[in-house]
């Protein structure tokens, strides 16, 4: 292994210790636990959501898609400080599990699961779907933003429930480069396997989509450069779609700490979709 895809994956490793301690079974203050339900649309453990709803009518739906490289080892635990402080402002918090590499994911089953998680919001009795935002952050940014152009491939070309708006927080959003440049220990690469073609996942290939697209990125972050964010509005104003690159301070994580000025800068950008 080259020097260079060393420091990479080193970087990926020296990253878990944050990521897990995210992780376990912290679920927010019992207040909100008790407007917390977790629902399922599939038979496999990692097909489910946890729905965190305001206390009056929510402004709409916002589906969390945690991040972690596409791995296993990463859950929607990493999602639910951000779901308890989205329906603190209003929003109905769609936290989503799927498949993940190393239990069951992978192409085409990560996206299966993505798509199939947000269209089961059209099972939730009395919710309002009218406006439904994606939020990713890492690889649950590039999760975010393909689901809201999802329609342009056959396979999931029968969409339930549309997104209205995508919100990327230092999403992985151009796979092709990502895997040029080893994001991840080369996780694109495993994420997309033999079969996939990289036009069917890739939301740069995907420009010019139909609905906002909202691109948050820290200044100093190590493991998805800032590039990734730049590179794809970039591709997509060109191409006249509605997409803007928000630049905040702080590294990869900062993103997603509700007590951050970047997470701040992140509910701000939804009050404006």
């Amino acid at each position: 292994m080259h020097r260079r895809d060393l420091l990479r994956l080193g970087a990926v490793v020296a990253a878990a210790p944050w990521l897990a301690s995210c992780g376990g079974d912290d679920r927010g203050s019992a207040a909100t636990m008790d407007r917390v339900q977790t629902v399922r649309y599939g038979e496999d453990p990692s097909q489910l959501a946890e729905l965190t709803l305001p206390e009056a009518t929510p402004r709409g739906v916002v589906v969390v898609i945690h991040g972690g490289f596409w791995r296993a080892q990463y859950d929607l635990s990493l999602g639910r400080p951000l779901a308890e402080s989205l329906a603190a402002q209003g929003w109905a918090a769609w936290n989503l599990e799927y498949r993940r590499l190393g239990n069951g994911g992978g192409w085409p089953e990560t996206f299966d699961d993505v798509a199939a998680g947000i269209d089961a919001l059209a099972d939730v009795d009395g919710l309002d779907t009218g406006t439904v935002v994606t939020l990713g952050h890492s690889a649950g940014g590039h999760l975010a933003v393909w689901a809201a152009g999802r329609d342009r491939t056959d396979r999931w070309s029968d969409v339930g429930v549309p997104v209205t708006a995508a919100v990327s927080q230092a999403g992985v959003i151009d796979l092709g480069a990502a895997e040029r440049e080893g994001l991840g220990g080369g996780a694109v690469a495993e994420l997309l396997g033999p079969d996939a073609v990289l036009a069917d996942a890739d939301p740069r290939a995907q420009v010019p989509l139909d609905v906002p697209v909202r691109c948050v990125h820290g200044t100093d972050d190590q493991l998805v450069p800032i590039s990734q964010s730049r590179r794809y509005v970039d591709a997509a104003t060109q191409s006249g779609a509605d997409a803007e690159l928000v630049e905040v301070d702080g590294d990869h994580f900062v993103l997603i700490d509700p007590s951050s000025d970047a997470w701040r800068r992140t509910l701000a950008v939804l009050d404006e979709l």
